[in-house]
């Protein structure tokens, strides 16, 4: 009777650890995004940009399971963080024909120097299991130009742009999905100079392994969405990324830059464990690289 006693209780303490796990994918797992706070420094940043936020949003995966609900919780998220800047890192929707009813659902956020994005492979209509199905028809780069624009973005697509405060400038750098084949490193950084301050958003974190991103300050990725599935002591299952167990969420050094991937504000199968949504506020320090 001990025995079976003992294994009752095991069978019962195993059952509402189970329990209690499930909750907190539910309510936490699966809730809208928490805003994680992250500072960065590096040394050739203006003193005029030092203390400047940034709000990085990607992989919201509007229109598969995450409706316009989902969206305006990103956006509330992103205006409650009061950032300076606000970068979207692309998979903001998630099939490019639903791109009409979900992207102006963000001219609702608010930022003192603007909101810039890039693309990701699902606006570019490259998927893991697009070689099983038929071409589909994507917009061009200057249709999803002109969507951002109405929702109050600036596409940044293989080319940079000058923020200015007084005299000091940084530059802010659009390149290409890696994941989709439209990276083109050398013509986003044509003309720019090592002594300036660059910036690079982008969708894949493969991005960083281009030679010429040796010499950038800080590169600012998403895709991966953390790896959605993070296990004590191993970290994520699978990362969709080179070096997938160190780039797959957070900050990490590579190539000579700083990388930082966000774990994505939403996602296409609505599975997280331990690898919460998040939106980023990020502070940008002057001092040397940490």
């Amino acid at each position: 009777m001990r025995g079976s006693r003992f294994g009752l209780r095991a069978w019962l303490i195993l059952a509402a650890a189970l329990g209690a796990a499930l909750i907190h994918v539910a309510v936490v797992e699966w809730s809208g995004p928490m805003l994680e706070r992250v500072s960065v420094s590096f040394e050739r940043l203006p003193p005029a940009f030092d203390g400047m936020t940034v709000a990085v949003v990607a992989d919201v995966h509007a229109g598969m399971f995450r409706k316009e609900a989902a969206v305006r919780d990103v956006v509330s998220v992103v205006n409650s963080a009061d950032a300076d800047l606000v970068v979207l890192l692309g998979d903001i929707v998630h099939r490019c024909r639903e791109a009409s009813r979900y992207l102006p659902l963000l001219a609702g956020i608010r930022s003192r120097e603007g909101v810039w994005a890039c693309l990701g492979n699902h606006e570019y209509g490259v998927l893991w299991y697009s070689k099983h199905r038929r071409p589909q028809t994507v917009p061009s780069v200057e249709e999803w130009r002109r969507m951002y624009a109405d929702a109050g973005a600036q596409l940044l697509v293989n080319e940079a742009r000058c923020l200015t405060r007084g005299a000091s400038r940084l530059w802010l750098v659009g390149v290409g999905d890696a994941y989709s084949g439209r990276d083109d490193v050398a013509a986003a950084l044509d003309g720019l100079g090592d002594e300036e301050c660059r910036i690079v958003i982008t969708h894949s974190p493969d991005a960083v392994d281009h030679p010429r991103m040796a010499g950038v300050d800080l590169v600012l990725a998403g895709h991966t969405h953390g790896g959605q599935v993070w296990l004590p002591l191993v970290g994520p299952l699978y990362a969709s990324c080179r070096g997938g167990r160190e780039r797959a969420a957070g900050l990490s050094h590579a190539n000579g830059t700083i990388l930082y991937v966000t774990r994505g504000a939403g996602e296409g199968l609505p599975l997280r464990i331990g690898c919460p949504r998040e939106v980023t506020l990020m502070t940008l320090r002057r001092g040397p690289r940490a």
